[in-house]
């Protein structure tokens, strides 16, 4: 197998062949069909999660092929296609596990960060945690699907029956949040980077009602604003554009400081909340939106061999949508 290897802090991604991965008790060979990057890469890559261990091959929105079981294993078979996202293990038996909040796991394990991800040709994973994909489904297209469409669903979710939603930032999260929006008959404002009108343009495509700078107002109150932004600067300027009641969900698992804000941005209940990874029920809850909504993700095809350019455009804000690592 061939894998793309960070060996160190704020290092180039290293091809390396390896002897293909054989599944213990409870795990999978996947064959790879494609990996998305996410800005959780850029993180790992950065330094920026403590939990991460080097050398690491990076990569968490991973669409593949079931190749081997391991003992004890008799769902999903070879053959099988599946999806593998952030959360690659949790312990079971916490208190949050027992409550069906494994996202909040003790002792969690996460794709491409604590374990080997899927920037690679083939990658192991625990059986439990895997995401049954149809096989009639396009590998690209369904790649970005596994975090940017599983974390950007659950944000949406904490926004509860928000009608008037904002979007901070405009990415491979938002594009795919704002499809769902307008299927579920909610009304979306795209709020971008200053300028960037690529951005605008791309989100009206997709159902902005409205599209914008960050740097002004949208058109009227928001009853939420989730950001996707890594610039969490944005939490008092979309606090100021929140009605009576609004919240806030911050969709990013590093983001910058919240500056300092007068307490009368917050009063009149609302509220500012985070996402922590996702559960097993938000991806199965996500993939049986995504036929019925139509959801259509924009990607950027590049050879594995070629992650280390892949990141480079997903660092530069270039892209519209999702690069896609392809072995």
């Amino acid at each position: 197998m061939l894998a793309m290897v960070l060996r160190e802090i704020g290092g180039p991604l290293l091809p390396e062949e390896r002897p293909d991965p054989i599944p213990g008790p409870g795990e999978v060979r996947i064959r790879v069909e494609a990996c998305a990057v996410c800005r959780t890469d850029l993180h790992v890559i950065d330094g920026e999660l403590p939990q991460a261990v080097y050398p690491i091959v990076p990569g968490h929105e991973v669409v593949g092929i079931v190749e081997a079981v391991g003992e004890c294993v008799t769902d999903p078979a070879p053959g099988r296609r599946v999806g593998m996202p952030w959360l690659g293990h949790a312990c079971g038996h916490c208190g949050y596990c027992q409550t069906e909040r494994e996202n909040l796991c003790d002792a969690p394990g996460f794709t491409g960060c604590t374990r080997d991800g899927g920037f690679a040709t083939h990658l192991l994973a625990e059986a439990a945690f895997t995401v049954p994909l149809d096989m009639s489904l396009d590998p690209v297209a369904s790649a970005p699907l596994l975090c940017a469409g599983l974390i950007g669903w659950r944000t949406l979710r904490m926004a509860g029956d928000a009608d008037t939603v904002g979007l901070y930032g405009f990415g491979a999260a938002a594009h795919i949040v704002a499809q769902v929006c307008r299927w579920q008959g909610r009304r979306v404002f795209a709020l971008t980077r200053p300028g960037d009108r690529k951005a605008q343009d791309f989100a009206r495509s997709l159902g902005a009602e409205w599209a914008g700078g960050s740097d002004g107002a949208p058109p009227e109150p928001l009853d939420a604003a989730l950001i996707f932004a890594p610039d969490v600067r944005l939490v008092p300027t979309a606090l100021a554009e929140l009605r009576k009641g609004g919240c806030v969900v911050c969709g990013g698992i590093h983001m910058s400081d919240i500056p300092r804000f007068p307490y009368e941005l917050l009063w009149e209940e609302r509220s500012v909340r985070s996402v922590a990874n996702l559960t097993r029920a938000d991806a199965r809850g996500f993939f049986e939106v995504v036929p019925r909504a139509g959801i259509v993700t924009r990607t950027r095809m590049f050879p594995l061999v070629q992650a280390n350019a892949a990141i480079a455009a997903h660092r530069s804000g270039a892209l519209q949508g999702a690069a896609v690592l392809v072995p």
